[in-house]
């Protein structure tokens, strides 16, 4: 059990404590604050309620491998990402569907994209001590972000937002947009300074744990910003 005890000197672990408590506070949040909204924002705050509640789960399991072990859990890592990268994708493209007919070919488009960026970095952290590899993979994987900061800024997915978009479509689609170029700026930088550090394991995981604390959170709150907003103005 003493293996489980909290270091004040192990930052690592207390950035998974932090960020675990965080995300079941923001789950329950966006759960309660989904009877504010109205119509489709329900959906969209249910989905934002998904993300951090997936993350919760599996941050549980991280901070407990990092406790025992000392190793960076990459699998449960990209198991989350796995799960709650594409279930932000779905919010741009439930955003969209609320205000006017798109095209499936836009989510699958932004799915593909992200699965790319995702396998790839996997791909590559597994295999870390190959540089062709990591760093091959990792130039993989900014390839499918720089497609999505395309699609959501000039492709279809941007063009529609910005002709069609009302004041709260706007500020939702716009919010997260920001999250996915800066704030998912944070994932190839950790993963940079940590392999280009021959592996720096603390380093990496502090940096990811903060990106997720960033993104996942933010990126909720942008929502329900907007879902509240477009109730007030309904009434």
């Amino acid at each position: 059990m003493e293996t489980l005890i909290l270091s004040a000197n192990d930052l690592v672990a207390m950035s998974f404590w932090i960020i675990s408590a965080a995300m079941v506070a923001a789950t329950f949040f966006f759960y309660v604050e989904r009877d504010r909204a109205v119509g489709k924002w329900k959906t969209s705050l249910s989905v934002a309620a998904m993300v951090t509640g997936i993350a919760a789960m599996h941050y549980f399991y991280m901070r407990k491998i990092w406790l025992i072990t000392g190793y960076s859990p990459t699998v449960y890592r990209y198991v989350d990402w796995f799960l709650t990268v594409p279930l932000q994708i779905i919010e741009f493209y439930l955003i969209l569907t609320a205000i006017t007919k798109v095209t499936v070919s836009v989510f699958w488009r932004l799915l593909i994209a992200s699965l790319v960026m995702l396998f790839a970095g996997y791909f590559g952290e597994l295999n870390y001590k190959d540089p062709n590899l990591l760093w091959g993979c990792f130039s993989i994987g900014m390839l499918g972000w720089l497609y999505i900061i395309y699609e959501i800024f000039g492709g279809e997915a941007g063009q529609i937002n910005a002709k069609k978009g009302t004041a709260a479509s706007k500020q939702a689609f716009n919010g997260i947009r920001m999250i996915v170029t800066f704030g998912w700026a944070i994932y190839p930088l950790g993963y940079l300074y940590g392999y280009a550090n021959d592996g720096s394991v603390p380093v990496l995981n502090i940096i990811y744990n903060l990106a997720d604390f960033v993104n996942k959170i933010a990126f909720g709150v942008v929502i329900w910003s907007a879902a509240t907003n477009t109730a007030s103005n309904s009434k």
